[in-house]
């Protein structure tokens, strides 16, 4: 695999769990050649991959704590460096201490190094470690993603789907769709030496044939790529409507908690309230809002902020639950709210989803393709949110389901745009195949930019420095 970044050289160290207190904490050092700096640290040698029970010491020799370490050497690593992992009680000031010694002792191993003034152990910066592992050859990108991933996974779905794309179930997905383009493209430029054979070519390689088996083969992968997004990502549903349609006790029924304040009195709620749900292991952030009517006069100010910020939330919503209330369906006021309510939705809007609440108080059953519901006895509230897994595009059973970003998305949109290029000028009589070498070029590249093998270093080092430090 090529990399663009050069390979590190100096060894890193940093706390590798999260800060405050626990049971055991973990000071990691990953770089080359660590022998010298774990006599240095530890008084002797230590028998890889086996935990050693010592006592860790400062440099006049004290006990800081006892703990275990344990030496892993390359490239039988995380990172495919040596690694050394200290483990010892999880109080800040012992990890700190540790830390401290270690850096000194980094000095101590290497004094020519400490007299050049270079530094022979440096701090980590945020996923440095994970970085080293995809520099390494040990991770590819999007299994390094996953990492992440799977530290910040909010349901268990996702983090099932991050540990199986960690274990490259992804990359393997995205190698098998590589392969068939490599073979392709080496096919078409290896006829662009012989031109008077370009006619016959299309028809003795099948590349029509091999085109379109590409073509399916990335509508899958982008579907369950698609998928994946969703499980990290979630989606971003907006509580709309009028007030006191039931928006806030909409939010509480779908929290199972009282969030947000209940009242017959209009205008209650002036500000965003959000909680993240899940609904088949998929998060679901909820965002209840102003009511939605005309605020005007200084009396009602703080309102219309409201109203204001509520109109911003549905912009940028994935999803909007636009709430009726039943029991006020024939008040002509009412009705009018909601037709402006509407009209500055949009009549074809895709995202709204239209919701009938206080099924409860009316005699009347739901017509079919209606969502009706009751937010105070929880009546509908399963039909209600299948229907929002449905406006989402899910649809994948989760056992089966990799993590994936947005950005593997796109990265998938943009082949398929090349990969039809492709098939078009493959269709046509008059095949220029350099022009389909191209195109077939230009997809294997965006293909590349999910797995790194074509990453340039600025997105290298935007992911990589999301991560927490430590990892």
């Amino acid at each position: 695999m090529p990399f663009s970044l050069p390979l590190p050289q100096d060894p890193i160290v940093a706390i590798a769990t999260a800060p405050g207190r626990g049971a055991v904490g973990i000071v990691r050092v990953s770089g080359r050649g660590l022998d010298p700096f774990i006599r240095a640290l530890t008084g002797r040698t230590l028998k890889p991959r086996s935990a050693s029970y010592l006592a860790l010491r400062d440099a006049r020799g004290e006990a800081i704590d006892h703990g275990l370490a344990i030496h892993f050497p390359a490239p039988h690593s995380y990172t495919g460096e040596d690694v050394l992992e200290l483990q010892a009680h999880g109080g800040p000031v012992v990890l700190q201490l540790l830390l401290a010694r270690c850096l000194e002792a980094g000095a101590e191993a290497n004094p020519a190094t400490a007299c050049a003034r270079l530094p022979y152990l440096r701090l980590a910066q945020p996923g440095e470690f994970t970085q080293r592992a995809f520099l390494n050859g040990k991770l590819d990108l999007a299994q390094a993603e996953a990492v992440a991933d799977l530290i910040d996974a909010s349901t268990e779905a996702a983090a099932r789907s991050a540990t199986r794309s960690i274990e490259g179930a992804f990359s393997r997905q995205v190698d098998a769709l590589t392969a068939r383009l490599v073979e392709l493209r080496s096919l078409v430029e290896a006829t662009l030496d012989f031109p008077e054979e370009e006619i016959d070519f299309l028809e003795r390689a099948d590349a029509r044939g091999r085109l379109a088996t590409i073509v399916d083969q990335l509508a899958v992968l982008l579907d369950h790529t698609r998928q994946g997004a969703l499980l990290r990502e979630g989606m971003t549903v907006v509580l709309a409507g009028q007030p006191n349609v039931g928006k806030s006790s909409l939010l509480n029924a779908l929290a199972g908690a009282e969030l947000a304040i209940v009242t017959p009195i209009a205008g209650t709620t002036r500000d965003k309230i959000g909680q993240t749900i899940q609904i088949e292991g998929v998060p679901v952030h909820v965002i209840d809002t102003a009511g939605l009517r005309d605020a005007d006069g200084p009396d009602h100010e703080v309102e219309r902020i409201g109203v204001a910020r509520s109109w911003e939330a549905i912009e940028r919503a994935d999803a909007v639950i636009f709430l009726h209330d039943l029991t006020r369906s024939d008040e002509p006021d009412y009705d009018a709210g909601d037709a402006a309510i509407a009209a500055r939705l949009g009549p074809n809007e895709a995202r709204v989803l239209h919701v009938f609440n206080k099924s409860d108080l009316v005699p009347a059953r739901p017509q079919p393709g209606s969502v009706w519901i009751s937010a105070r006895t929880g009546a509908g509230l399963l039909e209600l949110r299948q229907a929002l897994l449905e406006r989402a595009g899910w649809h994948a059973n989760p056992e089966g389901v990799f993590i994936a970003r947005a950005r593997h998305v796109q990265a998938l949109q943009r082949t398929a745009l090349h990969v039809e290029q492709a098939r078009v000028l493959a269709a046509r009589a008059d095949a220029a195949l350099d022009l389909l070498a191209e195109e077939l070029r230009l997809a294997h590249r965006a293909l590349g930019d999910i797995t790194g093998a074509f990453s340039a270093d600025d997105l290298l080092g935007e992911i990589f420095g999301r991560f927490c430090i430590g990892k």
